[in-house]
């Protein structure tokens, strides 16, 4: 792996870190794949009982790479529809593969945890949030959905009138709000962010490892993650053929209001 995700092991607990503080640690292709690297050998590790994931710099994680999305969509012009597809597709198994890793794993998130990036943390098992971090599902701004699990794992979490609040608004909460409707486990001063996290990781080791990963299994199994994935995908696909995303997208960049056309 590169510089992009870096990963630090304290006894049985292991750090996987996004290493992109000068983007706010939007995530493009290669960070995320680098990702999928870092949990899939923290699954193959002997002696690990816990994950935690945090962001270096000022943020979490602003989200996506708006400007990577652009340039896919300008090099493969009319096949961008399909190639999206493909993308999505591939980011979907990278968070479920998180999902469904057999450890637990803790999201610490700071400055902005936005779109993609509130997806990541959604996957993961617990999340802790330092005050006045800015968590939200923007996407229906840029004339896009959720799909990345977005839609699915907030609402298993939040309940469908909360989910469709946030996700229809695309509003920014801050992580009191988050914490009131349950998004985050903990709020704590941004300082003591790290020894929360890593506090309530030794906590989890205490408990019999097998005991815990079943317990996981059970719970996740409860939800139909799968078939809201599938959806998530189907509808991407077709708002990402939209003259409406391209606005979205592209008003984004330019700082600008959008002109919705609806089509």
């Amino acid at each position: 792996m590169s510089d992009l995700v870096l990963t630090r092991q304290q006894e049985s607990v292991l750090e996987i870190v996004l290493n992109r503080p000068e983007k706010r640690n939007a995530m493009n292709m290669e960070l995320l794949r680098e990702l999928d690297t870092a949990v899939t050998q923290a699954n193959r590790t002997p002696g690990l009982r816990a994950v935690i994931i945090r962001g270096e710099g000022k943020a979490f994680s602003a989200g996506i790479d708006v400007s990577a999305l652009l340039g896919l969509a300008q090099t493969y012009g009319p096949h961008w529809q399909q190639r999206m597809r493909a993308i999505t597709d591939e980011f979907q198994g990278i968070f479920t593969r998180l999902e469904r890793l057999e450890l637990p794993t803790i999201a610490l998130l700071h400055g902005y945890c936005l779109g993609l990036a509130l997806e990541l943390a959604l996957a993961c098992d617990l999340r802790i949030a330092a005050a006045g971090t800015q968590l939200g599902l923007p996407e229906t701004r840029l004339g896009i959905i959720p799909d990345v699990g977005g839609t699915t794992r907030l609402t298993r979490v939040v309940g469908p009138a909360r989910a469709k609040e946030l996700i229809f608004t695309g509003r920014h909460i801050d992580a009191e709000w988050a914490e009131r409707w349950g998004i985050v486990n903990y709020v704590v001063p941004v300082e003591e962010l790290a020894s929360k996290g890593h506090a309530l990781a030794a906590e989890i080791t205490q408990a019999a490892p097998l005991a815990v990963g079943m317990a996981k299994r059970v719970i996740d199994g409860l939800a139909d993650v799968d078939r809201g994935l599938q959806l998530e995908g189907w509808a991407q696909s077709q708002l990402l053929s939209s003259a409406d995303f391209m606005e979205g997208a592209q008003s984004f960049m330019m700082k600008r209001a959008p002109q919705w056309q609806g089509k």
